[in-house]
């Protein structure tokens, strides 16, 4: 989003693990051999007592932070996310949300901007995975600073927390100082014609989109779902109630992933809308630069305006 500093959100992370942990030495960090990456190297040089790394051993991690969980601790063990959702999905769904363990686990590098990494590790199915698990919370924040606030939230919150955070810097759009509540959503723009939902990175590019389309007499309300699950069906179902259109801008396999929750959510309230959805359709992706991945799968500002504009084709404003 243009005017704003980037900063990758996994930073936002670290500073939070580095303010609880001299705050609260229960805390314990745990990565699987990707520190650096991960950014909890810092934590590892600040605070290594507090510090553990399993090496590349995903199922081992989770293993040992349930373990830690039993004892009194409060460990936030980290890794990409195409591994911690994919190879240690049957450690999180038997040892930790079973048994509704204080486990909270953090998903680096998801999405469509790992660019290069390739189809291996642009992780887009790990909401769906975490979202049919019992106990289990989901938070998606959208900059550096959600991230801080989303760290913080976690470490309140009793019992499994997954959240999930992108390589790339993005924008900043919010303050440390915002109010974050699991489970709440947030109206970001106020409008009328048409609500935009959207989570994590992209939405900045909504935003642009959004103020795009206002120069062409678009009044677009925009809507922030850090958290994935528990899902804000009251503050969605509000906004669509209002608008009578909805779009969904999706980061993530058009099954299981946010907009699957949102339409789940909404034909349960009986809520009657005219709805879209802009999500990876069912395929894996390829390598390349972040930015042409994005265009090239429609996270676009462009594709996101066109499909906004498809709904009002046959309507006037």
């Amino acid at each position: 989003m243009n005017g704003h500093d980037k900063i990758a959100n996994r930073f936002g992370y670290s500073d939070a693990l580095l303010d609880l942990i001299a705050e609260d030495n229960n805390v314990i960090v745990l990565d699987a051999d990707l520190a650096k990456s991960t950014t909890t190297s810092r934590i590892k040089d600040k605070f290594h007592n507090n510090f553990i790394d399993v090496g590349i051993a995903e199922q081992n991690l989770v293993g040992i932070a349930a373990g830690l969980a039993l004892n009194g601790h409060i460990p936030f063990a980290s890794t990409y996310a195409a591994f911690i959702a994919g190879r240690a999905f049957d450690q999180i769904r038997t040892t930790v949300c079973y048994s509704n363990l204080n486990v909270k686990l953090a998903g680096m590098h998801t999405g469509i901007t790992v660019g290069a990494d390739g189809p291996t590790h642009q992780m887009l199915e790990d909401i769906a995975l975490m979202r049919v698990l019992p106990n289990m919370v989901i938070l998606n924040p959208c900059d550096a600073n959600e991230a801080y606030n989303a760290t913080l939230a976690a470490y309140k919150h009793k019992g499994p927390v997954y959240i999930r955070f992108v390589r790339e810097a993005t924008p900043v759009l919010t303050s440390r100082e915002d109010e974050f509540i699991i489970g709440k959503a947030k109206v970001v723009r106020q409008g009328k014609d048409i609500t935009v939902v959207t989570s994590g990175q992209i939405l900045a590019i909504v935003l642009d989109s959004a103020g795009m389309l206002e120069k062409e007499g678009y009044d677009i309300e925009v809507i922030n779902v850090h958290t994935i699950k528990p899902l804000d069906v009251k503050c969605l179902s509000e906004s669509v109630k209002k608008t009578g259109k909805l779009l969904i801008v999706d980061e993530h396999q058009i099954h299981g992933g946010l907009g699957t929750a949102v339409f789940e959510a909404l034909t349960l309230e009986n809520v009657h809308y005219k709805a879209g959805i802009i999500a990876v359709n069912d395929t894996f992706l390829t390598s390349g630069p972040h930015d042409e991945l994005l265009e090239k799968y429609g996270f676009s500002v462009e594709a996101i305006s066109e499909k906004v504009k498809s709904f009002f084709l046959y309507h006037t404003l």
